[in-house]
């Protein structure tokens, strides 16, 4: 008896050491047919949407997989989480479109003809077997990715649209998640369609998409910029400190100097398709 109880304490033990180094294998291995899938069609943020039409079967394999226990997807270290949510929103969004393809009625004027927001209820209606849930797009945004309460997540998602984030060549991982953010923050900050230094009109213009989760940025970026933007708003103190880090020289002088005014930009809803080539 105490023998067994020996080998079973060893065992436990054992499988207590590895485990992290399989938690991060197997999580590795989930992701891994949306990581070829996202190098074979995604160039810089664009996607061939029509070749991943034709390769449907392989999205839709790699969306059934998600829907595993949501008590399992919790019990996993946080990072590994954050990359499960992210990847599985940006699939859904790609699944969406190519359900749809090609987009050529216009069924809303406020929107382009070639646009994801051109499909009936794409972000708020349309739901997604995940983590043994149905749920919408907008649900796995606000009930489960804003809640990890760090707002370069919500830079990491896809959303099917030029002014969107930049959809990565690359799924992410919760081992290389931090580093892959910090590219998502520095694209960010280099891409007019997010953040746009006008100094000549004494201006910082930045993605609606910062206003749609003030919050969330605040919390993950104002702190940063309380020294140098003591005065200023916590949302500019965040989108400041967001982009000061990866302006160039010049642009950095001027937000240095604190007179900038921001405002926020016009979202681009035009899809990000690379069919036929880059939209004008």
């Amino acid at each position: 008896m105490m023998e067994s109880m020996r080998r079973s304490a060893a065992c436990l033990v054992i499988a207590l050491f590895l485990w992290p180094g399989l938690a991060v294998r197997a999580q590795s291995d989930l992701h891994a047919p949306f990581d070829k899938l996202l190098d074979l069609y995604v160039r810089d943020g664009f996607v061939y949407y029509q070749a991943l039409q034709k390769d449907r079967a392989s999205i839709d394999r790699y969306v059934a997989s998600l829907d595993i226990p949501r008590a399992r997807i919790d019990a996993w270290p946080v990072k590994d989480q954050e990359a499960f949510w992210v990847n599985a929103y940006n699939a859904f969004v790609l699944r969406t479109v190519i359900d749809a393809y090609p987009l050529r009625v216009q069924r809303s004027p406020d929107f382009p003809t070639k646009s994801i927001r051109q499909i009936p209820g794409a972000f708020e209606q349309l739901k997604h077997r995940v983590g043994g849930q149905a749920m919408t797009l907008d649900d796995i945004e606000k009930n489960v990715i804003a809640k990890f309460g760090d707002a370069r997540l919500l830079l990491a998602l896809g959303r099917g649209a030029i002014g969107s984030g930049r959809l990565r060549s690359e799924a992410y991982q919760g081992s290389s998640l931090d580093q892959q953010l910090a590219l998502v923050v520095k694209e960010c900050a280099t891409r007019v369609t997010c953040v746009k230094v006008d100094r000549d009109k004494n201006l910082l213009e930045v993605t609606p998409l910062v206003s749609w989760r003030e919050e969330d940025f605040v919390q993950t970026f104002a702190a940063e910029g309380q020294k140098m933007w003591a005065n200023r708003s916590p949302i500019e103190r965040a989108v400041a400190a967001m982009a000061y880090p990866h302006l160039f020289f010049t642009e950095k002088e001027y937000l240095a100097a604190n007179t900038f005014q921001m405002k926020y930009g016009t979202f681009d809803w035009r899809l990000n398709d690379l069919t036929g080539g880059v939209p004008e």
